[in-house]
């Protein structure tokens, strides 16, 4: 016994790896190993050597295994070393750069222009982007026979003859988000709806699809001063510097009386410049809600008026950051949105302030 003991005992201690120890394992204690076969040789033994032999044989056996347990342990914790010493990380070293992402500038601009008009007390409103017949236009007391609502202008929805649901259209201005929200919310009110919207329309100035943002207001005793303060308080804010507006008289279906709105400006090289200089740049429409209007969001215009304006989103990108082309915004040229988008965790900050 002791000459095998001693073998293995030998092996075990002098095992490189546990593919080696495991041949051992096999060899001394597994079922057609040595010490197995010799206690299969215990049925041929007398009582007596049977007494002395079987505990030295499972004593051998566990003092194997033992040594085995040992060394599979000291093996691990050997192999374990030797990977932390080749696969060690500094982690004090920079990590490695990762593609960033860039907000687009239509984006920006609508979080600022949202940021701006909370300040001012409205709150955003949302509606859907396939509008019904009856909210793009009849609320907003656009008459049938109104260019807007002919196929060269307007993106209709087109369904079977046999469908007798009212006709629906991809909105072609956010108005329709007022209706809701008079509809939804009465009165008084005062809600910012930007988004997007579709009209027939494609050049240097015009897309399919852009962005386009309405404000309503809705009081007892609201008026155009009322509008022209707003406007003005907004501009200023969102172009960090004073900002003088004009009103134009105009006609709008779903606004009495209805003004064209110019912001002071300069122009040079090409280049225009809002706040400074003796031009002017028409920058929206707007006007106080027509009474079919308010009748159509079930405010009663007797007891309630207010203003109403809508602009587009994206000329007030182009103009604030000096995009020339509006089709650019649309074209998804990582070129052209890495030099004009912005660092997603850098926050807008407002060079103009809101003032009392």
């Amino acid at each position: 016994m002791d000459d095998l003991k001693n073998k293995y005992l030998s092996e075990i201690l002098s095992a490189q790896d546990e593919t080696t120890l495991e041949a051992i394992r096999l060899q001394a204690v597994g079922k057609k190993g040595e010490v197995a076969l010799k206690m299969r040789e215990l049925g041929k033994m007398s009582p007596e050597e049977r007494k002395v032999a079987g505990p030295a044989l499972n004593a051998l056996k566990d003092e194997i295994n033992s040594a085995l347990s040992a060394k599979k342990v000291a093996l691990e914790d050997a192999a374990l070393e030797a990977r932390l010493a080749d696969e060690w990380l500094d982690v004090t070293l920079p990590s490695r750069e990762r593609p960033q992402g860039s907000i687009h500038p239509v984006s920006r601009v609508m979080e600022e222009i949202s940021t701006i008009f909370a300040d001012l007390g409205f709150a955003v409103a949302e509606g859907p982007q396939v509008e019904d017949d009856w909210h793009n236009f009849d609320a907003l007391n656009i008459p049938p026979h109104h260019p807007a609502r002919q196929e060269h202008d307007t993106f209709y929805m087109h369904r079977d003859a046999s469908d007798e649901r009212p006709p629906h259209v991809l909105r072609t201005h956010t108005s329709p988000v007022q209706i809701r929200s008079m509809l939804k919310q009465g009165a008084p009110l005062r809600v910012i709806a930007p988004g997007r919207v579709y009209r027939c329309d494609y050049d240097q100035t015009h897309t399919p699809m852009f962005h386009q943002i309405e404000g309503l207001a809705l009081g007892k005793d609201i008026s155009m001063a009322n509008l022209k303060w707003v406007l003005e308080e907004f501009y200023t804010a969102f172009f960090g510097r004073p900002v003088k507006t004009r009103f134009r008289a105009s006609h709008f279906p779903f606004t009495e009386p209805s003004a064209e709105v110019d912001v002071q400006c300069k122009w040079e090289n090409g280049t225009v410049t809002v706040g400074e200089g003796d031009d002017w740049l028409e920058v929206l429409g707007s006007g106080m809600v027509h009474p079919n209007v308010l009748r159509s969001g079930g405010i009663d215009p007797n007891e309630y008026q207010g203003f109403a304006f809508g602009m587009g989103i994206d000329r007030l990108a182009m103009l604030k950051y000096g995009i020339p082309d509006l089709r650019a915004f649309f074209d998804s040229d990582l070129r052209w949105l890495k030099h004009y988008g912005f660092n997603p965790l850098v926050t807008p900050t407002l060079a103009g302030g809101i003032h009392g």
